[in-house]
């Protein structure tokens, strides 16, 4: 017997208010662990990813996973041992990605071109997060029975 998955119900709507705002190209939930949970594009997207396919949205996911570790980690080797990981932003050419925790066991990633009011954009996910974090939570797999 193998674990299951639990899955959160469409989050489209719940990511609707972010990529509405101007700049705002892509929003993707993720579990800790680099599952997609959800995700969203604006509309009438032009440039070479016009809309998160399934497939695109969970590379991003296992992406995402990984900056976040990389982030706890460094903020524990800096901090000390405990020392959270609250956001990140990652910078390229195109625009920024924006990382926030979003609940229990779970993170939004926010995609911009570079025209977005970045500030605008961590604040809109803080509120995000604050108004329906507990939405957005991912529980842990159960564990893997033991099929001996």
């Amino acid at each position: 017997m193998t674990g299951f998955i639990s899955t959160l119900p469409d989050v489209g709507w719940m990511l609707r208010p972010l990529i509405e705002i101007p700049g705002v190209r892509h929003a993707v939930v993720v579990s800790e662990d680099g599952l997609r949970l959800g995700h969203a594009s604006a509309q009438r997207l032009r440039g070479p990813v016009g809309e998160l396919s399934v497939a695109q949205a969970e590379s991003l996911s296992a992406a995402c996973a990984a900056m976040n570790m990389t982030g706890r980690s460094t903020a524990s080797l800096l901090f000390g041992a405990g020392a959270g990981m609250r956001q990140l932003m990652l910078e390229s050419e195109h625009g920024f990605v924006l990382f926030s925790q979003a609940g229990v066991g779970a993170h939004l990633a926010v995609a911009t071109g570079t025209d977005a009011d970045v500030g605008l954009v961590a604040q809109q996910m803080q509120l995000l997060v604050a108004k329906i974090g507990a939405h957005l939570s991912s529980q842990p797999r159960d564990p893997v029975a033991d099929t001996r």
